[in-house]
């Protein structure tokens, strides 16, 4: 027998997938409103963010080596910014306007039992389910059933000004603690280091339960029990919400957080004007690179902070689906495939790193991004998963208006949280 090399199988997924996704489309059970198409012709429309992992220049390469195999096949990329891409996405919908669609870890319920997008498990390869990341995996799954590949693993690490560690003579060690981390940012205000050592992306918006998410679970808290009742508003979730109005009472988080998305963060923390930040892989490219940060070369990345329970990131993956309206859905898997290939998903982990479990020892990955690799490596491990609800864009938007009238201090956090979990029951029996 020949021995075939792991990532020449991995290459040839694609066309295995593409086989089998043209024998399940054909027709009969589970066809949908779309179409398979030839899978070697036609146009592709497929929608991206622009706001945090790949860059706009990295997915128009991306397509362009795709098309560049695939003549037949024309990709229009389209990109809007995060808090734009759900409605987006809904609203496409019935018109089949878009063949490919990139979703967050918490769409596949509401996308998956409203048959917005395909079942692709029959297109799996079996491989996949082992050598990608577990948490890779929750980005594309609901019900037992898989509606996409994942393509974005991706989770909130701490980000560390060093210079101003150094001035206020703080431990970096202490960063390991949530206490400890209170105890540097004490140490760099007292010390005139910076007016406010923290800045997050505390917005009404899905940053804003991200954040709350890590604080959450390090603290012991979760957002459902086992029963999928509302967990939120007792132990740590209360805990938590209160550690981070009482950083704002205390003048150690800057009062534009409430108003702030991870961008924001990434250009206050560049400009020198934060010292402890949570933000996604991205940042830690552009905080290093001289052309727009005025502190490259004095930035550290590590994982997010201890609490009494651990430290849980939150899964801030992504996965790739195929439109139900498509009718080229056999050329949309294929450009998925090619998308989230291993070999493909490595050339670019700088901004991004791979689904895969084995890019985190290869050494090009390593190379290209040698500070956050051997962190990712451990965080992606502990994972937080924010609830898989078929109502969750509904269930988050009344937790972040809640967790926003604490934060102002409109409400004391257990009232904000008491509220909040009383509307998000009612959606999660909706």
């Amino acid at each position: 027998m020949v021995a075939i090399d792991r990532r020449t199988v991995l290459k040839t997924a694609g066309g295995a997938g593409l086989a089998a996704f043209l024998a399940a489309c054909s027709g009969g059970k589970g066809a949908t409103t779309g179409d398979p198409g030839s899978g070697s012709s036609g146009e592709i429309r497929a929608l991206f963010m622009k706001q945090a992992a790949y860059t706009e220049a990295d997915v128009t390469k991306m397509t362009a080596s795709f098309t560049a195999a695939n003549p037949g096949i024309k990709v229009i990329p389209e990109f809007v910014a995060y808090e734009a891409l759900h409605d987006k996405i809904v609203a496409a919908g019935p018109a089949g306007t878009y063949d490919v669609v990139l979703i967050d870890v918490i769409w596949p319920a509401e996308f998956g039992s409203k048959k917005m997008i395909t079942d692709v498990s029959s297109q799996w390869p079996a491989a996949w389910k082992t050598e990608m990341l577990a948490g890779a995996i929750d980005t594309a799954e609901y019900d037992n059933k898989l509606y996409g590949v994942p393509w974005i693993m991706d989770t909130k690490y701490l980000f560390l000004n060093t210079q101003h560690l150094d001035v206020a003579n703080a431990n970096p060690q202490w960063l390991d603690t949530w206490e400890g981390t209170l105890k540097a940012a004490r140490r760099m205000k007292e010390a005139g280091v910076v007016k406010y050592p923290f800045i997050w992306s505390w917005q009404q918006a899905e940053a804003l339960v991200c954040d709350f998410a890590q604080l959450l679970g390090a603290m012991g808290g979760k957002f459902l029990d086992d029963s999928g009742k509302v967990a939120f508003n007792a132990g740590g979730g209360v805990q938590a919400l209160e550690w981070m109005r009482q950083t704002i009472v205390d003048g150690l988080t800057n009062p534009a957080s409430t108003q702030s998305l991870e961008a924001d963060v990434q250009r206050v923390f560049q400009a020198g004007q934060a010292s402890i930040v949570l933000n996604w892989t991205y940042m830690y490219g552009a905080a290093n690179d001289a052309k727009q940060s005025k502190i490259a070369g004095k930035v550290q990345v590590a994982q997010t902070p201890k609490g009494t329970a651990g430290r849980p990131g939150v899964n801030g993956g992504m996965a790739l689906c195929v439109t139900a309206g498509s009718k080229n859905q056999a050329a949309a898997f294929k450009y998925i495939s090619h998308l989230t290939s291993q070999p493909e998903q490595e050339k670019y982990a700088l901004d991004s790193l791979p689904v895969w479990v084995t890019s985190y020892d290869e050494p090009t990955v390593i190379k290209t991004n040698p500070a956050v690799v051997p962190q990712a490596k451990k965080q992606l491990d502990d994972l937080i998963l924010r609830p898989q609800a078929k109502s969750y864009n509904a269930f988050s938007q009344a937790l972040q208006a809640e967790l926003q009238n604490a934060l102002l201090g409109r409400k004391p956090a257990q009232k904000a949280l008491d509220d909040a979990a009383d509307k998000a029951n009612t959606l999660l029996q909706s």
